[in-house]
């Protein structure tokens, strides 16, 4: 029996969404594995509100694609894929965990003086936040991070160029990196797309690694945010250490043992 598509529908955050035309639920599986390492059966059947019998169809389908690779009650992502999930979809993802590490962050802010704020959907949600009452100039790459701080009219924002990466809405490239080079600021506030002790921050995106040693480089201190699915998710590509951060916030979500292990590199470790 063949299901009925049907229009999107959505509740804007983590949980069940309304039923998707097959090519969008495929699309949001494929997201959903490339972040998190792993997708369920019965979660996604859940999440879409469609049988386990249909999601079982699209995991399949997704295999004979070399999109996925179906294991024991779920699927991963197929080597070799270079996938990068559609901000939209990250941004709703552990919502309110991005935003508790979002507030915790605001008190790494300098009442006044200058920022640099890395792209992802963490630093949406903490530009969103940021105070009207200092004096801050805020350097991005991040077109999402500049329009929330369109109506903030006590920060100066300044846009470094490059090429637009149009998933992220990011500016990337060496143009960019050149003038990051130029500048100092207080406090550099970056995100990740994979972190672990031993492998330090990571992504699988090669040209993101130039600005990131960037701003870090640029900035007096680092703060790293981040949230429990980036844990023990390393990528291609090595940015930083991270004895290089001065402070990391991320989620209560992440068990001890990992924060006392990034603790024994030095930085403050804030589980929000």
């Amino acid at each position: 029996m063949t299901e009925e598509p049907m229009q999107i529908t959505s509740t804007g955050d983590e949980g069940a969404v309304g039923p998707l035309f097959q090519v969008q639920r495929h699309e949001q599986i494929i997201d959903l594995a490339m972040i998190n390492g792993r997708v369920d059966v019965g979660g996604l059947a859940d999440r879409f509100g469609v049988t386990t019998e249909t999601i079982r169809r699209d995991l399949a389908h997704l295999q004979d694609q070399n999109l996925l690779r179906r294991v024991h009650g779920g699927a991963v992502p197929f080597e070799g894929l270079r996938h990068e999930p559609k901000l939209t979809v990250r941004g709703g993802l552990n919502a309110e965990e991005k935003i508790r590490i979002s507030k915790r962050a605001l008190e790494e802010l300098p009442h006044e003086g200058s920022i640099i704020i890395d792209s992802g959907s963490t630093l949406s949600h903490f530009a969103e936040l940021l105070p009207d009452d200092g004096q801050l100039t805020v350097v991005t790459n991040s077109i999402p991070v500049a329009q929330a701080l369109e109506a903030n009219e006590a920060t100066e924002v300044i846009l470094i160029g490059g090429s637009l990466r149009k998933n992220t809405m990011a500016l990337v490239d060496s143009s960019g990196v050149e003038s990051l080079r130029k500048i100092v600021v207080d406090v550099a506030f970056m995100c990740t797309d994979g972190v672990s002790p031993d492998r330090g921050f990571t992504t699988p995106y090669t040209e993101e690694v130039a600005i990131k040693r960037a701003m870090i480089s640029s900035a007096r201190r680092a703060v790293a945010l981040f949230d429990h699915s980036k844990v023990g998710n390393d990528q291609l590509h090595w940015f930083a250490s991270i004895d290089e951060m001065d402070t990391i916030i991320t989620g209560s979500e992440v068990e001890e043992p990992v924060l006392a292990a990034f603790r024994d590199f030095g930085p403050l470790v804030v589980s929000a």
